[in-house]
């Protein structure tokens, strides 16, 4: 077995801590530096989970193969650029930056370099997910709900760069199509940017999807409904749980008892029961962990196992839909309240 890789992680927040702890778990890497900017938080995650503690970015060993950014996303191109021009591989958590733009500058400086860039779109590994994209499923309409009480984190970002960039990222990746129309509404409530969006994107290939996104629910429920030709899938990514409903198989049945009751040999209505008519299968789901099939992912790429899973150019396009979403909630008068 080859030398362990020499990784890092730079941010000690929430979700730098989660990436110390699975890269910790993993004999392909070593946690070689952990990074923050207040020296006694890098400190307590590298005691925890190992690694020597750093104060900045440009401190870390110079063999380092591989990094994630979990800095706020204001700071993710004055990171991420000068790690890619050493040719460090990024894992740089989502949104990959806070505008096309910015987005734009890191991709350009990891093609310049040859560096590798991969986004941590997380959803992407949710089991549910997976086990949906071993359908093949071609969808041709898409609901998705993703909301849940305020977490006071992030409420400086509206709601469609904090929460539903999750969703855009999934719904580019099952149209595999250009949004060609934008129609979406915002409402602000505690700031000056939109605490709830419901935004409808119509894409080239006739697909259109309609995402609804708020942090001022009184529950939580993330919700992806997925409609095509002969299947409908229904995924809920809170209980990593999905169900397949086939039109082969089902659509036989339930017109026969439209039939039967046409001709009048079912007469009380309330003897049907439609969950019967259908036949349900639950999705395939695994146990592995979003966030250690997402760090696989990304070694198999350093490590040209395979290629990465959520491209920077995905990162960009998610952001730049984002921004697209954002602009219609802006340009519509009834829009922002």
């Amino acid at each position: 077995m080859s030398n362990p890789l020499p990784v890092a992680v730079i941010g000690c927040g929430r979700m730098g801590r989660l990436h110390a702890r699975v890269y910790s778990q993993m004999p392909r890497v070593k946690l070689a530096g952990i990074v923050d900017a207040d020296p006694d938080a890098a400190a307590a995650v590298a005691e925890e989970f190992g690694g020597t503690a750093y104060s900045s970015p440009e401190a870390l060993p110079a063999d380092l193969a591989a990094v994630t950014i979990a800095v706020p996303t204001q700071f993710h191109p004055d990171i991420a650029i000068p790690l890619l021009e050493r040719g460090v591989a990024c894992l740089i958590e989502k949104p990959l930056a806070s505008s096309t733009v910015e987005a734009q500058r890191i991709v350009d400086a990891g093609k310049r370099a040859g560096a590798l860039i991969q986004v941590g779109h997380i959803e992407r590994f949710n089991p549910a997910v997976r086990a949906m994209g071993r359908l093949g499923i071609s969808p041709r309409f898409m609901e998705v709900t993703r909301i849940s009480p305020l977490t006071f984190r992030s409420i400086d970002v509206g709601v469609v760069l904090d929460m539903m960039i999750h969703d855009i990222d999934i719904i580019l990746q099952l149209a595999n199509s250009t949004a060609v129309k934008i129609d979406a509404v915002g409402v602000s409530v505690i700031g000056q940017v939109e605490d709830i969006c419901n935004a409808r994107i119509t894409f080239a290939n006739g697909c259109v999807a309609n995402l609804t996104a708020s942090r001022l629910a009184m529950k939580t429920e993330r919700k992806l409904r997925v409609f095509s030709v002969d299947a409908y899938v229904s995924i809920d990514y809170q209980k990593k749980y999905g169900i397949l409903v086939r039109r082969t198989g089902n659509v036989d049945s339930i017109r026969d008892t439209v039939a039967r009751i046409k001709s009048g040999e079912i007469e009380d209505l309330s003897q049907v029961n439609f969950a019967d008519l259908v036949n349900i299968e639950e999705l395939q789901i695994d146990d592995i962990e979003p966030l250690r099939a997402e760090l696989d992912s990304f070694i198999d790429a350093v490590t040209a196992v395979a290629p990465p899973p959520v491209t920077g150019e995905d990162g960009l396009a998610a952001v730049d839909l984002a921004e697209r979403i954002v602009a219609a909630v802006n340009q519509n008068p009834l829009g922002m309240v």
